[in-house]
């Protein structure tokens, strides 16, 4: 971007294209719309869903793992 992002008004700021915040928030991207990675025959759709199977297990892991601060609190003696 060539203006100030901390400075531009509301509207202006929700044209700004963002990245995904987390790695759910990308797999839905990912499952929603992986068209453009079949373009040229680089990836084949049973290598994307596949993929996509193997990082919902790392969600779904870091999701149910209590943050090392939880365990602190409310685990320790």
């Amino acid at each position: 971007m060539d203006k100030d992002l901390y400075d531009l008004p509301p509207e202006e700021l929700a044209a700004v294209p963002t990245v995904c915040g987390s790695l759910r928030e990308a797999l839905g991207a990912l499952e929603a719309d992986h068209e453009f990675l079949l373009a040229g025959d680089v990836f084949g759709d049973d290598q994307i869903k596949s993929y996509i199977e193997l990082k919902w297990t790392e969600v779904f892991k870091f999701e149910h793992t209590p943050h090392p601060v939880e365990f602190e609190l409310y685990y320790s003696v």
